[in-house]
């Protein structure tokens, strides 16, 4: 994706929305848009793949007191209902972006800290780049611009790879799942791994598998650039999902200025395998605009 769709994607967006029919409050209804908490400043939490904004409740009662938090389901969860997933529309990152603009615009959100897991951290970079001044920092939680390996770029994954996962998803999907979620914990959390079991299984089959090609076949190593946002890297010290050269090569391409934490644990979901020390990492972040 270059730097010019990005840049024009925000035209594009404000035209579909008019003529998808879609109204803010009805969007705010659909994706399950919650804010809670009493503080001034903003924070968004933004779930990744195979969770729902539930993903969050093991952190959330650490900022309820001092932060306005806001908490809504990507399109594809499986607490949305699946009759609003539209597979021409979500065919890129683009659209997803849409609907966290919409949001921030139908709550009159003007400054936010933006907290994204997994594809929700490529979801905030792209509305960085589009709407700069909502942003005052990006934590990026698990986060990579590619999944895919590419030349001396190392994504942790060959295609051939996807292609056989794609492959189990779709001759089995509850076996798949069985298989994935203890792989994606990765810290021996037996009620972790039977929570994130919990919401994949609740993803329609056909979304899930639409949308992880949808993931896997992205690629925003170009517009990293772009960013001019402070960001925070969060990064564990062993994620089957992204091997530990992704977050030195976005600290190192990102435009804004870009720190990296490394948490001591295992696995790609820390906000439900370790969610205290995440939140130690979350509040250092949170307190500058740096």
């Amino acid at each position: 994706m270059g730097g010019s769709s990005i840049v024009n994607a925000a035209a594009a967006a404000a035209a579909e929305a008019a003529g998808s029919g879609r109204s803010s409050g009805k969007l705010l209804e659909l994706l399950n848009v919650r804010v809670v908490g009493s503080g001034e400043r903003v924070v968004v939490l933004s779930h990744g793949f195979g969770t729902d904004q539930s993903a969050w409740n093991r952190v959330l009662p650490y900022f309820q007191r001092d932060y306005r938090v806001v908490l809504y389901d990507l399109v594809c969860a499986g607490s949305v209902n699946p009759d609003h997933f539209d597979f021409r529309r979500y065919t890129t990152l683009d659209a997803y972006v849409d609907d966290l603009l919409d949001i921030l615009d139908a709550l009159r959100i003007d400054r936010c800290f933006f907290v994204g897991h997994s594809v929700s951290a490529m979801i905030g970079i792209i509305a960085a780049i589009r709407r700069p001044e909502l942003f005052l920092k990006l934590i990026l939680v698990g986060a990579s611009p590619r999944f895919l390996n590419d030349g001396d770029y190392h994504g942790g994954f060959e295609r051939e790879e996807f292609e056989k996962v794609f492959a189990a998803m779709e001759a089995n999907y509850e076996a798949w799942v069985q298989g994935f979620a203890p792989l994606a914990v990765g810290a021996d959390v037996p009620a972790v791994v039977r929570e994130f079991s919990r919401t994949l299984f609740n993803m329609r089959p056909d979304i899930s598998l639409f949308v992880s090609r949808t993931v896997v076949n992205s690629d925003l190593r170009g517009v990293l650039g772009l960013v001019r946002t402070p960001c925070v890297v969060v990064q564990t010290a062993k994620d089957v999902s992204v091997p530990a050269s992704v977050a030195a090569y976005l600290k190192t391409h990102l435009g804004g200025r870009t720190t990296i934490e490394l948490l001591p644990i295992e696995g790609h979901l820390p906000h439900l395998s370790s969610p205290a020390v995440l939140v130690q990492v979350l509040r250092r972040a949170l307190a500058s605009y740096r």
